[in-house]
């Protein structure tokens, strides 16, 4: 049996295969990495923490189960993550009428009357916190990829890959994406603050 700093030092990929070939008990390291991760994306589109944690239990089981069609070669948390969303998208489908959506309102107007993108420091802890509630104002498919984005640091082509969109759809999205949550983000400021409302946005680097 590997030793545990041997075991931390290994790639998910390297895990994986670990896993498969020789200690189906590590798979409990592959838990530990992605538990919190995983649990932050499925709340980021349920929007309930009971619910998020079945889907990621339920989650972590397909996975296991379905652990040695995984391709070595590319990315776990890649198709990891999908899962995950699979398991969520699937539990609205069937929860539809119990989980509401604040962001399920029409907003092609307000997108095209935004010139500007949404800039915001996520460097400072207190607009990253206000930031990632306004995200819960976004549609749910404008919220993924933003989501997945910013705060899993995910590329334009692991977001096209856990979500199955098309490169341009994948942009498209976060760009409109930036539009709305500019809108939200200085309609918040505003009912917060309306007296300090700064007469410019503050820049979030692409």
């Amino acid at each position: 049996m590997a030793s545990t700093q041997k075991i931390k030092e290994l790639t998910d990929e390297e895990l994986v295969a670990w896993i498969r070939d020789r200690d189906k008990e590590m798979y409990q390291e592959l838990m530990r990495r992605y538990q919190d991760r995983a649990l932050r994306y499925a709340w980021s589109i349920i929007k309930d923490r009971d619910r998020a944690n079945d889907i990621v239990q339920e989650a972590f089981i397909r996975a296991f189960i379905n652990l040695k069609s995984f391709n070595l070669k590319k990315k776990f948390s890649n198709w990891f993550f999908r899962i995950v969303h699979n398991q969520a998208i699937n539990h609205i489908k069937k929860h539809r009428k119990e989980i509401s959506f604040a962001g399920d309102e029409p907003w092609s107007q307000n997108i095209k009357s935004t010139d500007e993108p949404m800039e915001i420091l996520l460097q400072n802890k207190e607009s990253s916190l206000f930031i990632k509630q306004c995200l819960s104002d976004l549609p749910l498919n404008y919220r993924m990829p933003l989501e997945l984005f910013y705060f899993e640091e995910k590329s334009y082509t692991d977001i096209g890959e856990i979500l199955r969109l098309p490169m341009g759809t994948v942009s498209t999205r976060i760009n409109r994406a930036k539009k709305m949550l500019k809108i939200i983000y200085t309609r918040a400021t505003k009912l917060r603050h309306p007296e300090h409302m700064p007469q410019t946005v503050p820049r979030l680097d692409s």
